[in-house]
C-alpha cells in the first residue's frame, strides 16, 4: 500500500493551518497530526514517541524528527485521543471522510459558498478543524479569536458567522447578554446540551443545532438528532450507539489503539463504530444520548447514567451546570454526586431540592447522595468536562 508522511503541528499561525490543511486534502503535502500548544513538555513528547510523525512544525520552523513511520496514503489527518493521561492513540481520518464530512454539515444547516465561519475552538481538536475545514470548503478563510464574549460578538456584528461552539461558551454569551441572531447559526457539541440553555439560546436569536458525534466520525454527524447525508445510526444489545457511513475513520495509530474493537462488522456489510455512548434509535432514525458507558455509576447495586441525571439537574432554575460522577463510598459501592455551579452563588441549591428533582424523573436510586457547590466546572481543553477531576473528593484533593 502506497504511504504517505506525517508532519506534526504545534501552534501553527491560522494562515499557515489553513495553507497546511488544504495541502494536506487535496494530497500535495503531508498529512497532519495537530498538537495542542497547551500541553507540557513531557505530554507532547509522549505523543511524538507514540504516533511517530516525520516532522515537527512549530512558529520557529520545522524540523525532522526520528523514527518516523508514515501512514496510509488516504489519510489527510491524524487527531491525538486519550484525554489528559494515559498512552496516546491517533485517529487516521482520510480526505475522502473530511470532505464528506464537512459537504454534509453545510449542505444541512443551508450555509451558501462565501458564508464565513468564526473559529473559538483548538485546532488541535477535530471540532476546531471541521470549522477551517467548513469555511475552505465553502470558499472562504476562516475567522479565528480565542473565546472572549466581546471579541467573539465583534466578530459575529461584522461578519455574521457561522461559528460552532461548546455548552460552556454559549452560557457565557448568554450571560452576557448577546444577540445570538448575528450568527448563520450555533452549532453546539462537545457535551450534552439541557433543555433550558437551548431555550434561552434560541429566545436570543441564535439559530441552534445540537451535535453529536467524535473524532473517529471526523466530529458531528449527527443535528438534532438526525445523522447527516450517508452516516445511520443503531443501537446494539447494550445499548451502545454505533454510528456507520462514510465519515468513519480508517483506523487507530499507535501501540494504545484497538481498530478491531472499535469497528465491528455485520459479516460482509459495513464496518460500525462502537461508541462509547448509551442511548436509542428510534423508528425515524432519531438518535437520542443517554450518556457515556463508562460514566454509568454502579450504587447498591442499580447502575445509574450519570449523564441523564445531570441532565433533570440541569434543567432547573437554581443550577446554572452540572455535573454527574460517581465516587468511592463503604456503603454504596459508589455515590451519586452531583457537581453543580449555582445560579445564584447566594442563594444555591441543597440536596433534598436536587434529590426531589431527579426522583420525579428517574428511579429513586439515580437521587445523588451528595452535593459538590463549584462557581466553575473544570473543563479539558477540547471544551469537555473534566469528569474524572470531579471524581476525587474535595478532602482528597485539597
Amino acid at each position: 500500500m502506497p504511504e504517505r508522511r506525517l508532519h506534526a503541528l504545534l501552534g501553527p499561525e491560522p494562515a499557515r493551518l489553513s495553507e497546511l490543511l488544504a495541502a494536506a486534502l487535496d494530497g500535495s503535502g503531508p498529512a497532519l497530526l495537530p498538537i495542542d500548544p497547551a500541553l507540557p513538555e513531557p505530554r507532547v513528547r509522549a505523543l511524538l514517541d507514540a504516533l511517530r510523525p516525520a516532522a515537527l512544525h512549530t512558529p520557529d520552523g520545522v524540523r525532522p524528527l526520528p523514527g518516523a513511520e508514515p501512514v496510509p496514503d488516504d489519510t489527510a489527518l491524524t487527531i491525538a485521543t486519550s484525554g489528559s493521561t494515559g498512552t496516546p492513540k491517533g485517529v487516521l481520518l482520510s480526505a475522502a471522510a473530511l470532505r464528506h464530512s464537512a459537504h454534509a454539515s453545510l449542505e444541512r444547516i443551508g450555509a451558501r459558498p462565501g458564508d464565513r465561519w468564526l473559529c473559538t475552538l483548538p485546532t488541535a481538536h477535530i471540532s476546531g478543524l471541521l470549522v477551517v475545514l467548513r469555511a475552505l470548503q465553502g470558499g472562504t478563510e476562516p475567522l479565528h479569536t480565542p473565546f472572549d464574549t466581546e471579541a467573539v460578538m465583534a466578530a459575529a456584528a461584522e461578519h455574521r458567522p457561522h461559528v460552532s461552539l461548546v455548552p460552556t461558551q454559549l452560557r457565557r454569551l448568554l450571560a452576557a447578554g448577546a444577540d445570538l441572531s448575528l450568527f448563520g447559526s450555533v452549532l453546539l457539541g462537545g457535551a450534552a446540551a439541557e433543555g433550558p440553555l437551548l431555550r434561552a439560546a434560541r429566545e436570543a436569536g441564535g439559530r441552534i443545532v445540537t451535535t453529536y458525534g467524535m473524532s473517529e466520525t471526523c466530529g458531528g454527524c449527527v443535528y438534532d438528532g438526525r445523522p447527516l447525508e450517508g452516516v445511520r445510526a443503531r443501537t446494539d444489545a447494550e445499548g451502545r450507539i454505533l454510528l456507520s457511513g462514510p465519515v468513519l475513520f480508517s483506523g487507530y495509530r499507535g501501540p494504545a489503539g484497538d481498530t478491531a474493537s472499535a469497528l465491528v462488522r455485520d459479516g460482509d456489510g459495513p464496518a460500525w463504530l462502537r461508541t462509547g455512548d448509551l442511548g436509542s434509535v428510534d423508528g425515524d432514525g432519531r438518535v437520542r444520548v443517554r450518556g457515556r458507558a463508562d460514566d454509568v455509576i454502579n450504587t447498591g447495586g442499580h447502575k445509574v447514567v450519570a449523564g441523564e441525571v445531570a441532565g433533570v439537574l440541569a434543567g432547573l432554575d437554581a443550577v446554572a451546570e452540572a455535573a454527574v460522577v460517581g465516587r468511592p463510598d463503604p456503603e454504596w459501592g459508589e455515590r451519586v454526586t452531583a457537581v453543580v455551579v449555582p445560579a445564584d452563588p447566594h442563594a444555591p441549591p441543597d440536596l433534598e431540592e436536587l434529590r426531589a428533582a431527579v426522583r420525579a424523573r428517574l428511579a429513586p436510586y439515580a437521587a445523588p447522595r451528595e452535593l459538590d457547590l463549584r462557581p466553575r466546572l473544570p473543563l479539558l481543553p477540547s471544551g469537555k468536562t473534566d469528569l474524572a477531576a470531579l471524581r476525587t473528593p474535595p478532602d482528597v484533593r485539597d
